[in-house]
């Protein structure tokens, strides 16, 4: 009996833990882990002078590019995880179309405002190449907040989980892999 590959969607916010976990998780389940930002990274190597802006012509080649790898992967049988913050706006448009040739599982990563903001700007010092995503000018404490409270999540009709990334994983990555493999 042939089964579907399964695509694992990590969402949140901005500093949320998403890019770790994900590359986790996929280790753990072993296969890729297809990040929007790392996608968007590797184009930044070929545009020479960028400014990263919430619309910039990266970020707009970036989407499609993301979805259009996810479903070449998926299409091909490959079990996929999928790293983004984006939004369900953003979200669900491009996952609908994988829904017919995926099992699809949500994670949402959560974690608080204050956390999230120290994360992004921790990640801002250690790596140059941020400069290639928008979070680079989220501004202030205050202004990063409403943006992290007012995120809406990915909500497709599947099975989802929501991940406290706090400090460590609520619940464990054991428990989030079964999670992923449930009915396999």
């Amino acid at each position: 009996m042939e089964t579907r590959p399964t695509l694992v969607v990590v969402s949140g916010p901005s500093g949320a833990g998403k890019t770790t976990l994900a590359h986790l998780l996929a280790r753990r389940i072993g296969c890729p882990a297809i990040c929007r930002d790392e996608i968007k990274e590797g184009m930044v190597h070929a545009a020479g002078d960028f400014v990263a802006a919430p619309t910039d012509e990266l970020s707009l080649r970036t989407l499609p590019t993301f979805f259009e790898v996810l479903r070449l992967l998926l299409t091909a049988g490959v079990t996929t995880v999928a790293e983004a913050a984006f939004q369900d706006r953003l979200w669900r448009p491009g996952l609908q179309p994988l829904l017919g040739i995926a099992d699809v599982r949500v994670v949402h990563c959560r974690v608080t405002a204050q956390a999230a903001f120290d994360r992004v700007r921790r990640r801002q010092d250690e790596n140059a190449i941020r400069r290639a995503h928008a979070d680079a000018y989220l501004g202030d404490r205050q202004t990063h907040a409403l943006g992290h409270r007012g995120f809406q999540p990915v909500r497709l009709a599947v099975p989802e989980i929501e991940v406290d990334t706090s400090d460590g994983y609520r619940p464990g990555l054991d428990e989030i892999a079964a999670f992923v493999n449930a009915g396999r």
